[in-house]
Parts: C-alpha cells; structure tokens; sequence
C-alpha cells in the first residue's frame, strides 16, 4: 500500500500539517474566548468547533492517505448531486438570520455551497482531461464548465450568500484562466459585467446593497455602520500586545456582532494585538507560499490545476474576511478558514488541505 511506502514519508508536508494544527489550534482558542462565560466556561460553540478540528483532521488524513485519483472521478460526478442539493436548499433549506443556506441533518447542518467549493476543481479538471488530455483547448470547449459555474454561483447568490459566491465563481475563474481559456474571454467578460453592472445591482438583495453603501462611507456609525466601527475599535484598541486572552471589552460587554464567526479576527486583534494579528497572518502567509511550491513541483498538469483550485477558495477567503473586518472591504459574510467557528466550513477546509496533501505526496 502507498501509506506503507517510506517515499510517502519522504515527501510528506509536515510543515503543511504543522501550520494547520498551528492555525486550527488558534481557532479554537479564540471561539473559546468568543463565547466563554462565567456561567458557561466552555460554550456548546466551542464544544462543536473542538469537535469539529478533531473529526476535520480524521478526514485531512483520509484524503492525504488515499491516491488523490481515487477522488478526482468521484468528484466529478458527486457535483452533480451538488447542484442538486443547492436547488433543494432554495426550497427545503433550514434558514437562519435570514438566509436559507443549511441542510439539516438533524445531527448536524451543512452548507452544500461549502460541499461546491471542494468538488466544483474535481469537476472542472476532469471535464478538461476527458476533453483532451493535452491542456491545449478551444474557447467553445470551456462552455460547459462555464455554464455550470455560473448556474451554480446564481443558486449560491439566490440563498443569499454574496460571499461564497463571490469566492466560488472567482476560484472558478481563476482556474479556467489558468487551464488557457485566454485573456480575450476575460477582457469581453469585464466588458459585459460593467454593461450588466444596472442590473446585478437591481438583483441584490436591500441588506447586500447597503453593506456596499456602507463600505463606500455611507450609512450612520450606530446604524449601517455599526458592524464595521466597532470591528474597527476592537482591532485598534488591541495595541501592540493586546487587552490579555480573554479580556477583549469589545467582545466581552458584546459591542462586536458576530464575534465567534465573521468577526473573530477583530477578537484577536483586540486580546492579542498587533503581534498576535501577525503572528496568525504569517502562518497564513507560510502555509500558502509553501503549499504553492509544493503544487508547482507536481508534474501532471491536471494534479496541479486541481490542487490549486483546491488551495484557491481558502486563499481567496482569508483575503476577504480579514480585508472586511479591517474595512478594506464589503462586508460580505465569510468566515475566516480555520479559525471562525462552523463545522461544514472546517470540514472542507480540512477535505481541501487533506486532498492538496495527497496531490503532492504521491507525485512520485
């Protein structure tokens, strides 16, 4: 078996695993400090998100164990039950603060956008390798897979969910640039989203354009603007070191909405610092620059094309989540990978990372 080959050990990232842990382990530290009250020391918050690191490294393992070919096929074909269940969501889905993006278990929920940014890769690449096993395509041979991206960023933006879709039809895009659709599509492409700009603006939904509004200077501070001021006091009155672990008065006396999800980069800021926000960007910054080389050492085009659609949506979500907290951004409702609490999230992060482990490991 592969797993008892030496050479998987040899070309094992452990450093990948070591910075998963590391940032994992700091997720839970601060969903701990998000919800931890004197009543309630370890909130069913934490409890669920140290649950879900566990069983998220159980399935990190069993897709780095595994051949990554096993998967690619099988993903193929489970996006079909994807956008099933995408469609389902938007008639039977469980909804919460307003939005209709769950499926309820009763275990557990899910989000089946999160399922579409792990499988939509696996799609892509073996359409285009069934296509041709030569990465040389015409532009008409990339229809298909455009046509299922944008009917699956549409279900995913009707639930509403702005921020997945917006990372999900980006990653896809991404991909599909960098399997040669070529630059005159992207060049028409922006020409015809400034022509349509009217009318997606007519199709978001009253809270969507207001965020918008609001990341332009409009709005009042406690109002509109109340979200992303009091982010703003907590990642400024953090300093240099920070109020202490636990000792956040922003998040603490709850003047920060959404501590635990959207906003737990704020809480760190505010009971860690500037050092702290550093130290977590550099592990960041470290597992993506060093999972970039390994992909780019992979000598299968295919391999490397779905380990980097893979590593994109995690890339693309960090980016977003911290840009938004800090201002930079739209609020857009994205959770920051690893770290902001929410099982289905951890669990496709993991399934991403695992898969990317077992791209590289058995490139040999």
């Amino acid at each position: 078996m592969k797993i008892l080959d030496k050479r998987y050990f040899f070309y094992f990232d452990w450093l990948s695993l070591g910075l998963t842990l590391a940032i994992s382990t700091i997720g839970l530290l601060f969903v701990y400090s998000a919800t931890t009250t004197e009543t309630t020391p370890y909130s069913i918050f934490f409890k669920k998100q140290l649950f879900g690191v566990l069983s998220g490294f159980l399935i990190y393992s069993y897709f780095c164990l595994q051949d990554y070919r096993r998967f690619h096929r099988a993903g193929f074909f489970a996006y079909f039950a994807v956008i099933f269940l995408l469609l389902f969501t938007l008639f039977k889905g469980k909804i919460g603060m307003g939005a209709q993006r769950w499926i309820d278990l009763r275990l557990f929920k899910f989000q089946p956008s999160e399922v579409a940014k792990l499988f939509f890769p696996a799609f892509l690449t073996y359409f285009l390798y069934t296509e041709n096993d030569v990465p040389v395509y015409r532009v008409n041979q990339f229809f298909p897979i455009l046509g299922v991206l944008f009917i699956s960023s549409l279900l995913i933006l009707k639930q509403p969910d702005l921020g997945t879709a917006i990372i999900f039809l980006s990653s896809g895009l991404i991909m599909l640039w960098l399997a040669g659709i070529g630059t005159k599509f992207f060049r028409w492409g922006l020409f015809l989203f400034l022509l349509s700009t009217p009318i997606g603006w007519k199709i978001l939904k009253p809270y969507q354009k207001q965020r918008i509004m609001v990341f332009l200077g409009a709005g009042q501070e406690r109002k509109e603007r109340y979200h992303i001021e009091q982010s703003k006091i907590a990642i400024g009155s953090g300093g240099l070191y920070g109020k202490g672990f636990t000792k956040g008065t922003q998040n603490k006396l709850l003047f920060l909405p959404e501590s635990r999800t959207d906003f737990i980069f704020s809480v760190l800021c505010e009971e860690w610092g500037f050092i702290g926000a550093l130290i977590l960007l550099l592990l960041y910054i470290l597992l993506f620059i060093n999972t970039l080389i390994r992909i780019a050492q992979v000598p299968a085009f295919f391999a490397r094309l779905l380990a980097t659609g893979l590593l994109l949506h995690i890339m693309l979500a960090t980016l977003i989540n911290i840009g938004m907290v800090c201002g930079l951004m739209p609020v857009v409702g994205i959770p920051l990978p690893l770290v902001s609490y929410g099982v289905s999230s951890l669990w496709i992060t993991f399934s991403s990372l695992g898969w990317i482990q077992g791209i590289t490991t058995h490139r040999f």
